[in-house]
């Protein structure tokens, strides 16, 4: 019988010890896995998002909207949110998986909306008003160009340069350039600015080039080309000298044919002028630079129409026009501006910020683009 007792006593110990060390146990929380956004934006041009998300191992979804000044929250089992904005502008959406409230998976949709139509900044219509130049010309032949005609970059010509470049492409600028901010549509090439976080930079943009595609060494050369406008936005067509990467800037030589600082238009800046200008390395290995403006008519912007870049450049020099009006030259005949006699490719691009223009302000209207009708190369 006291055989039996200890016996008892032994399995109801253990039997204790047991239970006590299961109640210790944490329980194991499974994360949510496999998260898959899907994001629409209604083609009414009505401003209504609509989300679809989906996740294994998932309780719940919670979503954040950022819209302008307020935040927007909502948790729900389905994984669906619509969601409708009012203005134009850059907009994005967090988008969570939950198993508990603070063990969870995520991801973070930014994305534009477009009310009617319009791109909310300064250049926002599709009128194709403007200055336009022939596609031939006495003792001329056109050697290249590019229309646009196509629903995509011609990428058997061009190149997208993405990133920051080093030291924000040299100049200190904003931008972080994508691929997804150039678009071809009706026979325009299309580069738009927008105000969105990507890659801890505030902004994005584009930047193309025809760089071991396509270069020219003479001729004429026309853009037609409609710009952007506000502060701090900086657009560019340009070329740089084909050995670059072998004896770096400014040995490479630079040929601006159209630059905008953009803002309140002066004498030399704003966004009622344009520059023309050459960079290259003087005989001591210093930068030096030549470059003129052209100012618009009181009121007049590069963003009210399309208007024709141009430059004339042979052995002796480079001259510059603004439809068709010479507004600078330059003699490169000098053997210190030999960088001139050699092949250079082109360079298109909005800049946000930077050196020259300053930052962005309050008066400055995101998305903005810059449309070029064409490019075209004679010799």
């Amino acid at each position: 019988m006291k055989s039996i007792k200890v016996l008892f006593l032994i399995i109801f110990g253990s039997f204790l010890i047991t239970s006590c060390g299961e109640d210790d146990k944490e329980d194991v929380v499974i994360l949510p896995s496999n998260l898959n956004v899907e994001l629409t934006i209604d083609t009414t041009y009505d401003g209504t998002v609509n989300v679809v998300a989906t996740a294994s191992n998932t309780n719940y979804y919670s979503f954040l909207v950022n819209d302008k000044d307020k935040s927007v929250s909502e948790e729900n089992s389905s994984g669906l949110l619509t969601y409708q904005f009012a203005e134009n502008g850059n907009y994005s959406i967090r988008i969570r998986a939950h198993s508990t409230e603070s063990e969870f998976i995520e991801d973070l949709k930014s994305f534009e909306i477009i009310l009617g139509g319009s791109s909310g900044g300064g250049n926002s219509d599709t009128s194709n008003a403007g200055y336009t130049t022939p596609l031939t010309y006495p003792n001329y032949t056109l050697v290249w160009n590019d229309e646009f005609d196509g629903t995509s970059l011609n990428e058997g010509d061009w190149n997208f340069e993405i990133g920051t470049g080093n030291n924000g492409w040299g100049n200190n600028e904003l931008q972080y350039y994508k691929r997804e901010n150039v678009s071809v549509e009706n026979g325009r090439l299309i580069i738009t600015a927008k105000n969105e976080f990507f890659n801890n930079n505030n902004y994005t943009s584009s930047r193309v080039t025809t760089q071991g595609k396509k270069s020219f060494k003479y001729g004429r050369i026309d853009i037609r080309a409609r710009m952007p406008e506000g502060q701090g936005l900086w657009p560019a067509l340009w070329m740089l000298g084909d050995n670059i990467n072998s004896v770096s800037w400014p040995a490479c030589g630079e040929i601006d044919i159209m630059e905008m600082v953009g803002g309140t238009t002066t004498n030399s800046r704003g966004d009622g002028v344009t520059h023309g200008t050459i960079h290259w390395s003087d005989a001591s290995g210093s930068h030096a630079n030549y470059g003129q403006g052209k100012r618009l008519g009181p009121g007049k912007k590069l963003s009210d129409e399309f208007n024709v870049y141009s430059i004339v450049w042979n052995s002796s020099g480079i001259t510059w026009y603004f439809n068709d009006q010479q507004f600078n030259s330059i003699n490169t005949s000098p053997a210190a501006l030999s960088e001139f006699n050699q092949n250079f490719f082109f360079i298109m691009n909005v800049a946000v910020g930077g050196n020259w223009p300053g930052s962005p302000d309050n008066s400055t209207q995101f998305p903005d683009k810059m449309q070029v009708d064409y490019v075209r190369v004679f010799q």
